[in-house]
């Protein structure tokens, strides 16, 4: 039997055949070469706290047990920062039996620390879709450093599709990378690729930011249109090392840079925990191309979102801080990211997301 991550051409015969359902018309740009985003509805629900419906239930029934009030998107509305919505999307599923999905948050989303994760009826993990789930898709989201402004059709995170195992092994990691190098440098290979951070301070100094805690709102249709020093502090070092605060959110960027063949997919895991009290990176797909058909033809470097947790804790260059898991594709897709579809984050280096200057 085939299996692999489903590409592009074959989410639009899911979208026709009416495994994937759309109560509006998709976005030309919607497909992404091996995911599809997903659009907001019209009502966000502020909610008392974050859930899941659990085998038992629906999405729809628990949600009566914690709403608080409803909020109608239409024109535009704020989701405020240390609370927690839940959102109907415009898509759900009726997948068949052997197709099974995860989502993920897109990456201006977790570039602004927007923890967005998706739940389904009777789920009992955040952003696993069982095979063969019928049902209505809902957006958790809970800005933590920024008050956002969101629309109806608004992208903030998105699905993959999966045909059987397609994980690629330690061994055949391996392989791929002595064909087709993955990363700039020695390839640290064990339970996927993995990757440091960079702190070489190699621009005047600037290593990453850091969010500021009193902030104005970013209203996430705009782009390129907000100061960053009105959002984030500069981060600087001489001595290639930083400490991380507490319950701060830092941007960083890996000291390797990274590349996916056309004929895999590849997600952001986090590291073990054992490393630090930190975790790296809540917006986990790398497309096909990415990296691959960047102009200097040495891949691109993945930004880090980076979030420390009860104590504060010394990051040094070269510090492995994650894994990319790869997996093949169930056919290449027809598009690739960075060449036939228009990408922000292509070539990348240190990076904010697309709605600063």
């Amino acid at each position: 039997m085939r299996q692999g991550v489903i590409p592009s051409h074959m989410i639009e015969t899911m979208v026709v055949s009416g495994q994937i359902l759309v109560s509006d018309p998709l976005q030309d740009d919607q497909v992404q070469p091996a995911s599809l985003d997903l659009r907001l509805g019209t009502t966000a629900y502020r909610v008392r706290a974050s859930f899941l419906a659990g085998q038992t239930a629906t999405v729809a029934e628990r949600l009566r047990e914690f709403e608080m009030h409803r909020i109608d998107l239409s024109e535009g509305a704020v989701l405020e920062k240390g609370c927690v919505y839940l959102v109907p999307l415009m898509e759900g599923l009726n997948l068949p039996a052997d197709i099974e999905a995860v989502a993920n948050a897109k990456s201006s989303t977790g570039r602004l620390d927007l923890l967005t994760r998706t739940i389904t009826d009777h789920g009992k993990e955040f952003d696993r879709i069982v095979k063969g789930y019928t049902g209505p898709l809902y957006a958790e989201i809970c800005p933590r450093s920024f008050s956002v402004l969101v629309r109806p059709g608004m992208r903030l995170n998105q699905i993959r599709f999966r045909a059987g195992h397609a994980v690629l092994s330690d061994q055949a990691l391996k392989e791929l990378h002595a064909h087709t190098p993955l990363v700039s440098g020695e390839a640290l290979i064990q339970d996927g690729l993995g990757f440091s951070v960079d702190l070489s301070a190699s621009r005047n100094g600037l290593v990453g930011y850091r969010a500021k805690p009193h902030t104005g709102v970013i209203d996430l249709g705009k782009i390129a249109a907000y100061e960053p020093a009105d959002f984030w502090e500069e981060i600087r070092t001489e001595d290639q090392k930083i400490i991380l605060d507490p319950g701060a959110f830092y941007i960083l960027v890996s000291q390797e840079a990274v590349t996916i063949p056309p004929e895999y997919a590849a997600e952001m895991a986090p590291y073990l925990a054992m490393v630090g009290e930190f975790r790296v990176h809540y917006a986990g797909f790398f497309d096909p191309g990415f990296g691959h058909a960047a102009a200097n033809g040495q891949g691109s470097r993945g930004v880090l979102e980076v979030r420390c947790h009860e104590a504060p804790f010394v990051l040094e260059h070269g510090q492995v801080v994650g894994r990319l898991v790869y997996e093949a594709m169930f056919e290449t897709p027809r598009q690739l990211y960075g060449r036939e579809l228009a990408s922000n984050y292509q070539g990348q280096g240190l990076k904010l997301s697309k709605h600063f200057k």
